[in-house]
Parts: structure tokens; sequence; C-alpha cells
């Protein structure tokens, strides 16, 4: 089964990006990360809503999103 997955509500995704690292500051939590590029994609298309069922059944993409969860950026809908 594939669960979709959201942005947490209030996530604003302010971040400033150098070459493929990200700081990115939560909202929600208030605390700062730093994230890879292909961790900034992936929220960028759960914004803009375009991750694909296919996408969400790769098991490094869940593996991915298992994380941001941890860190309070998204979570399973």
């Amino acid at each position: 089964m594939i669960l979709p997955w959201r942005l947490q509500p209030g996530q604003m995704l302010l971040h400033r990006s150098w070459g493929e690292e990200t700081v990115i500051y939560n909202d929600v939590t208030g605390a700062t990360h730093l994230l890879d590029a292909g961790a900034l994609e992936l929220l960028t298309a759960l914004r803009d809503g375009s991750v694909t069922a296919g996408e969400l059944a790769d098991p490094d993409v869940i593996a991915l999103l298992e994380q941001l969860a941890q860190l309070e950026l998204v979570e399973a809908c």
C-alpha cells in the first residue's frame, strides 16, 4: 500500500542552497537542518503536488520520507 505524504502544515520551506547542500528552516519546530539536493527536490515536489505514485513506491524515496518525517518536515496522511 502506498501512503500519501505531505508537508507538515505550516511548513514554508524557507531555505538557502549552496551547490548540493541546503539549509532549511523548519517553521513547525524552529530548527534548522542541513539537507542534500535530493531531499529539497522531494520536499518541493510534495509542496507542488508533483510526486507520482511510482515515486512514492520507491524504497529510497520511502526511506528519505521517513527521515524527513523524523525532522517533522513531512507527514504521512
